[in-house]
C-alpha cells in the first residue's frame, strides 16, 4: 500500500443521485446546480469498508472554512469560489446542496456545455474527516462520518478511485482503541477475581 499520507486529506466521488444539472442565473453564462453529497448513502470504498456522510457533519466546516469550485481537482482550474459568493453551499435534509455561478472562461464555457449534454453526471470533493464512528459487526466495516472539513468539490468526467490511506489509518486506530479497551477491560475483571478468591482465604 502508497506511503500513508499525512494531511489526511480523503477524496471521494459520487457518479449518480446528485441531480446535477444546468439552471439560469441572473447573469453570467450560467448556473450549475446539484449534490456534492448527499447524506447516509452507503458508498463501497474499494472493499475494504462502507461509509457514510451523517446529516449536517459539515455544519461546522461551513461556518469557518472557504470551498472552492475546481475543474478535474486542478488548484490551476477555479470554476467557483464560497468567499465570493459565486459558488453557494447549503444542508438540507437529502445532503450538500450547491449552486456554482460558473465564470465566462474556457473552463466555465466547457463545463456548461459538457453539463448541458450530460458528459458529466458527477461530483467529486475532498474532506478531512474530524469525528467518525467505525461499526464492526457488519463486514465489510461501516464507517460514519459525522463531523468533516470539506475543502472543494470538483467537476470530473471520471470520478476517481477514493483515497483510502487517511480511511485505512482511521480504521486501525479504531481497532487498536478496541483491543486496548478489550485488554483493560480483561485486566479489571481478573483483578477482580483475584481480589475474590483473596477475601475467601
Amino acid at each position: 500500500m502508497p506511503a500513508p499520507k499525512t494531511d489526511g486529506i480523503e477524496r471521494r466521488a459520487m457518479a449518480n443521485g446528485g441531480e446535477l444539472r444546468m439552471a439560469q442565473a441572473a447573469e453570467g453564462i450560467g448556473m450549475a446546480a446539484g449534490y456534492a453529497v448527499l447524506w447516509n448513502n452507503r458508498t463501497d470504498i474499494g472493499g475494504w469498508w462502507t461509509e457514510q456522510f451523517a446529516v449536517g457533519c459539515f455544519t461546522e466546516s461551513l461556518t469557518k472554512r472557504d470551498v472552492v469550485a475546481l475543474h478535474s481537482h486542478d488548484d490551476a482550474r477555479p470554476v467557483g469560489r464560497r468567499s465570493r459568493g459565486t459558488l453557494r453551499l447549503t444542508e438540507d435534509q437529502r445532503g450538500l446542496a450547491f449552486e456554482n455561478d460558473l465564470p465566462d472562461t474556457s473552463d466555465g464555457r466547457d463545463l456548461k456545455v459538457q453539463l448541458e449534454r450530460g458528459d458529466i453526471e458527477g461530483m467529486s470533493f475532498r474532506f478531512i474527516a474530524r469525528r467518525e464512528e467505525w461499526d464492526e459487526t457488519t463486514e465489510p466495516p461501516v464507517r460514519t462520518i459525522h463531523e468533516a472539513d470539506l475543502i472543494e468539490i470538483t467537476y470530473t468526467t471520471f470520478p476517481a478511485y477514493p483515497d483510502t490511506e487517511a480511511g485505512m489509518r482511521s480504521l486501525e486506530k479504531a481497532r487498536t482503541e478496541r483491543r486496548q479497551h478489550n485488554k483493560t477491560g480483561a485486566m479489571a475483571r481478573l483483578r477482580m477475581r483475584q481480589a475474590q478468591r483473596e477475601r475467601k482465604i
